[in-house]
């Protein structure tokens, strides 16, 4: 069970008036509007979209134009020479992003713990910090990096495929398109639109934001008291057993091996799925998404039942995945056996 639940924010808005540029829209300035949106003093504000400063100095508070980054007034641009603002910069231990905060990040910087506060009251300042650290890593630097042109590989290494799903391409194709037209031959009103895409905007926050908080952040709690007891699962100390099956766990591990300097690292994970059955998967590099730590043997890989029986000798193994990265079982004995297998193979080998 979540140990949080999203609060209801009432819908009374406020007299703030915020602003944005008018014209082509973004995500960042969308999410922007989203998140401001949800503090007590923006609920619900009302948003001017225009390029007339005249117009935007008039305006209770500003972001993605006027050219001023200043947080005492208000004001949230980052088009402006030498603007280099980063999400954590200077933060101890840190290492410095790539990329630098566009709107949505610069209101992320100044309003996201309210966000959160504001849904989740009861959020520890512990807590609080990571799921502002892991709303920011897991949705809104990627709005960043797209809005502020940095290539996902910088190396030049050609992309091999294009995902066009995300936030910043839905939104992106919310804009009116150069020769749209409705039914009585007008073109489509570009503030209309832009409120659509604060919608879609908010459904991801919200979506992320939830699963985080609810679901994320209490599974931190069983992926520590495993990793402590990890010997009591395995003397090596390599394999890591969780009490409840289908939490997220890997970044959580990831994190939790620094503080505790843990050494060697784990290997395998243990859990039960949503059917009963016990499943063994390798620890993937962290930062890496196919490449493991320790596969299960290559000989096992592809095999099922009876047959996956007669090659590894373990009683009740049920499959091992065609890329060795997860295996099943009958028994919490028969996926540990699997496991130490694969990591006695690995001694021998290495030794």
């Amino acid at each position: 069970m979540s140990a949080f639940k999203r609060a209801k924010l009432d819908d009374l808005p406020s007299e703030q008036i915020i602003g944005t540029h008018s014209g082509t829209f973004q995500a960042d300035e969308a999410m922007g509007v989203f998140m401001l949106r949800q503090v007590s003093k923006y609920r619900n504000s009302k948003v001017v979209r225009s390029r007339d400063l005249e117009v935007l100095d008039k305006l209770d508070i500003v972001i993605d134009v006027g050219g001023i980054y200043d947080h005492t007034k208000l004001r949230y641009d980052h088009h402006q020479r030498n603007y280099d603002e980063r999400f954590d910069a200077g933060k101890e231990g840190t290492a410095a992003r790539c990329t630098k905060l566009s709107a949505s990040g610069l209101v992320y910087r100044h309003y996201g713990k309210q966000v959160l506060k504001a849904y989740y009251p009861d959020l520890s300042d512990d807590y609080l910090q990571l799921a502002y650290d892991k709303l920011y890593n897991s949705l809104l630097e990627a709005l960043d990096a797209i809005d502020t042109g940095v290539e996902m590989a910088p190396d030049g290494t050609e992309l091999v495929y294009k995902d066009t799903t995300g936030l910043a391409s839905r939104v992106g194709r919310l804009n009116p398109r150069w020769n749209e037209v409705d039914e009585s031959g007008n073109t489509p009103n570009h503030d209309e639109r832009f409120e659509k895409a604060v919608d879609i905007c908010g459904q991801d926050f919200l979506s992320v934001m939830t699963v985080i908080v609810e679901s994320d952040i209490p599974a931190r709690d069983f992926v520590e008291r495993a990793l402590l007891k990890r010997h009591e699962t395995d003397p090596s100390g390599e394999i890591l057993c969780l009490e409840s099956g289908g939490l997220p766990w890997r970044n959580h591990l990831y994190e939790l091996e620094k503080i505790h300097a843990v050494e060697p690292i784990v290997k395998f994970v243990l859990y039960t799925d949503v059917s009963g059955m016990w499943r063994v998967q390798a620890v993937t590099v962290q930062g890496k998404a196919f490449e493991n730590r320790l596969s299960l043997p290559a000989e096992w890989r592809g095999v099922r039942d009876q047959d996956l029986e007669s090659v590894t000798k373990i009683s009740g193994s049920r499959f091992v995945h065609a890329a060795g990265f997860i295996g099943g079982a009958e028994t919490y004995e028969g996926v540990l056996k699997m496991a130490q297998v694969a990591l006695t193979r690995q001694k021998k080998t290495s030794g």
